[in-house]
């Protein structure tokens, strides 16, 4: 099959992109800024245009709106143009945070609770809109593995010696490997369901606690683990805003990553996935932390 992929370059879609051409697939990737009149060539023959294209931090919220919603819509009418399906990948924060007792489920009312949150259920809401397209989201919890920037900042401080533990005490996060993420994708891809939205995940919450031991485990046994208190969090988080305001570049925590990290989790149901995608995560939190750490270790990153 001929495959359009945006975003092929970045962590996800690296993996992606391995993944269809190790299928034998044909693979197109698509670029930045996106053109309706552009696209219509590219997605000519094409089976299915894998969405992964977006921004995950910024220091405005109109910031996500261009890279979330507006940059989702050309693409989805390109794609309701050419009669392509859409496989859009969305987030878990579209559907906000549900604790580990009571997990989220793909029927439950939205309640995104950050920008980020709010601009990718804002991009799922674009392609009900669109006339014409066939249309499927995913939406992952936290994704880890090799190649990943965002839980790699916390293997470099173990391999320094040191790991916070930062959040609520007894929250949890459905984690999954990218490994699972592109099992989902390329099942998507074959999928003939349309206009569904579904969570992806594995099975098994992951409290800070356990991800902190986890990837101690993974790359630095003595490793220190220190508790951050929730107040201090809100301060640093509250100078982070200020920073942020000022120089216009996003921060590692401001007030929207507080209100993550001060919910009582983000937990998803993954039975939608095992039914209408016949996918199952394989790959638990000790196997994916030790194949993550091993692989950042070979490349030099730690």
């Amino acid at each position: 099959m001929k495959i359009a992929v945006t975003g092929a370059s970045g962590f996800i879609g690296q993996h992606v992109v391995g993944d269809l051409v190790a299928r034998g697939d044909e693979v197109v990737p698509i670029r930045r800024p996106f053109e309706r009149g552009v696209l219509a060539g590219q997605l000519a023959g094409a089976t299915a245009v894998v969405h992964l294209a977006g921004l995950i931090a910024a220091p405005r919220e109109r910031d996500f709106v261009a890279a979330n919603v507006d940059a989702t819509r050309i693409v989805a009418q390109a794609a309701g143009d050419a009669r392509v399906r859409m496989v859009h990948i969305s987030s878990l924060a579209a559907g906000g945070p549900a604790p580990a007792s009571a997990p989220r489920s793909e029927t439950d009312p939205p309640h995104p609770i950050t920008p980020y949150g709010r601009s990718k259920l804002a991009g799922e809401r674009v392609l009900a809109e669109t006339p014409g397209l066939r249309w499927m989201a995913l939406r992952p919890g936290v994704v880890y593995g090799p190649r990943d920037r965002a839980l790699f900042a916390l293997f470099r401080m173990a391999a320094r010696g040191v790991l916070p533990v930062v959040g609520r005490s007894g929250a949890a996060y459905t984690f999954i490997h990218v490994a699972d993420v592109v099992r989902a994708i390329a099942a998507a891809i074959r999928s003939d369901i349309d206009g569904d939205a579904i969570f992806v995940g594995h099975p098994t919450p992951v409290t800070p606690r356990a991800l902190v031991d986890g990837i101690r485990a993974a790359v630095a046994p003595g490793a220190r683990v220190i508790r951050v208190p929730m107040p201090l969090t809100h301060a640093a988080a509250f100078a982070g805003e200020i920073a942020q305001r000022v120089t216009g570049r996003p921060v590692l925590i401001n007030q929207s990553r507080y209100r993550e990290l001060a919910a009582e989790g983000f937990v998803c149901r993954v039975d939608r996935l095992r039914d209408r995608l016949g996918v199952v995560a394989a790959i638990d939190l000790e196997d994916g932390l030790n194949t993550t750490g091993e692989w950042y270790r070979q490349e030099g990153w730690i």
